[in-house]
């Protein structure tokens, strides 16, 4: 005979989760997988389990009304002709027209500029309103080859050779056909209305030394003027990040998984890449042990939040940021005053990442007319150069409270850390310690 315990409540599985079961029947009722934008979910080790140790007797800390915080960036000063200097490190990362509807894409240009930082043109190749609202434009070069044309590389300030993404190292984005308008389809050479799926490798090179002969071509083709950047996602940063300086890469841009995607299969991104966090020292090791950590910049991107996240990123050896997501959302994306139209579209505000379907209310990701109207490329660009703006303030507030003249003056041992798994990842010894997991003595 069964006894039921009424003082006691059901109990779920913490391995069978609500979340879990729901995509079993999904899957077990249509026999495919799931696809949506957006970087990994889970919670994963990030820089808020970091901290600052600010500045009292043993440190001297800047009056913020008095001392000046530099925040400038030099980007590609190894071998361009043309390096890129921005006012701020905060760059925006590549988002394309097609994912993007062209107002957005208009809006990160106008933003970017006003805040005297750079943006990137994505998958999908390069508008004439980005390239006209965009004083500093960083064109991708992506294993599709979409929109890839000799005249818009010349027409770009730097070069991003992608070869891996955060949220998809290994793996390759999709686009579905409700989203390649006459425009997209045009600029990317392909049937208008139909699935495309981008590919996961570049077509005409299988190792690091036909990325040394990519370059070359590439510098050769625009008269070695623009700083050549390579992409990776975060897999195995040491050894990825060390390849593509002995290719010949001016700077080396660093995706972690909770980096943002267009859209690719939902357990690609939970499952596949590493966190940011957990990127950024073997990266900079990488550098250092090649003597050139600051001759090679080095940006990170995946999760960056606040000025906060910025400062800690560069402490830890980086010497830029690139923010996609949270651009988006400053542009006015996953908006609760469209919380209606998201619940009608079975989510809701905050949680929105259906981004590939194309009806997103807010007119950001999508290429229908009637929903991109929505979206208002001046106001737009205004409130990213907003956020842009105080990000950057946050940084040199904090950057000030440790007593540095220059957001690169940063260092690792201006944090410690909260968790055992940051402390490991990011090589800082736990707060109240001077030891780190693999650090020898406690």
């Amino acid at each position: 005979m069964s006894y039921h315990n009424p003082y006691t409540p059901p109990r779920k599985s913490a391995t069978f989760d609500d979340h879990t079961l729901a995509e079993i029947r999904r899957a077990a009722a249509t026999g495919i997988y799931d696809i949506r934008g957006a970087g990994t979910k889970r919670k994963v080790p990030h820089f808020d389990d970091l901290l600052f140790l600010g500045a009292s007797i043993s440190r001297y800390p800047l009056e913020g009304y008095r001392e000046r915080c530099d925040t400038t960036v030099v980007l590609g000063s190894r071998f361009a002709k043309k390096p890129i200097t921005l006012k701020t490190p905060i760059t925006i990362a590549g988002m394309s027209f097609g994912a993007l509807s062209g107002n957005a894409k208009e809006a990160l240009g106008r933003g970017a500029t006003l805040a005297g930082t750079s943006t990137t043109t994505g998958d999908g190749g390069m508008t004439d309103e980005e390239r006209g609202h965009s004083q500093t434009l960083v064109y991708q070069y992506l294993p599709s080859r979409y929109g890839m044309n000799p005249r818009d590389l010349r027409r770009a300030d730097a070069i991003e050779v992608v070869v891996g993404q955060g949220a998809k190292p290994g793996g390759g984005g999709m686009l579905l056909g409700q989203k390649i308008s006459d425009r997209v389809a045009n600029m990317r050479n392909l049937p208008k209305g139909i699935d495309q799926r981008s590919a996961c490798r570049h077509p005409d090179w299988t190792g690091p030394d036909d990325l040394e002969i990519k370059i070359m071509e590439l510098r050769e083709i625009t008269d070695w003027e623009k700083p050549i950047y390579v992409k990776v996602g975060g897999a195995r940063p040491y050894y990825d990040t060390a390849l593509a300086v002995k290719a010949g890469a001016d700077v080396v841009v660093l995706d972690g998984m909770q980096g943002g995607t267009a859209a690719t299969q939902d357990v690609f991104i939970e499952n596949v890449g590493m966190p940011t966090l957990a990127c950024i020292r073997p990266a900079v090791q990488a550098l250092q042990d090649l003597g050139m950590h600051r001759k090679v910049q080095l940006i990170i991107s995946g999760g960056i939040r606040s000025g906060a996240d910025v400062a800690k990123a560069l402490a830890l050896g980086a010497d830029a940021v690139a923010i996609g997501t949270a651009a988006l959302v400053a542009l006015g994306d996953n908006d609760p005053k469209w919380e209606e139209e998201y619940q009608k579209l079975g989510t809701t505000a905050g949680a929105y990442d259906d981004w590939h379907e194309g009806k997103d209310p807010a007119g950001i990701t999508t290429q229908d007319p009637e929903l991109a109207s929505r979206l208002d490329p001046i106001a737009a660009g205004r409130r990213l150069a907003n956020y842009l703006k105080v990000m950057t303030l946050e940084a040199q507030t904090i950057a000030r409270a440790c007593g540095k003249n220059h957001l690169h003056n940063l260092e690792p041992e201006d944090l410690c850390a909260l968790t055992m798994e940051a402390a490991a990842m990011a090589q800082i010894p736990l707060a109240g310690t001077n030891w780190y997991p693999g650090k020898g003595g406690f």
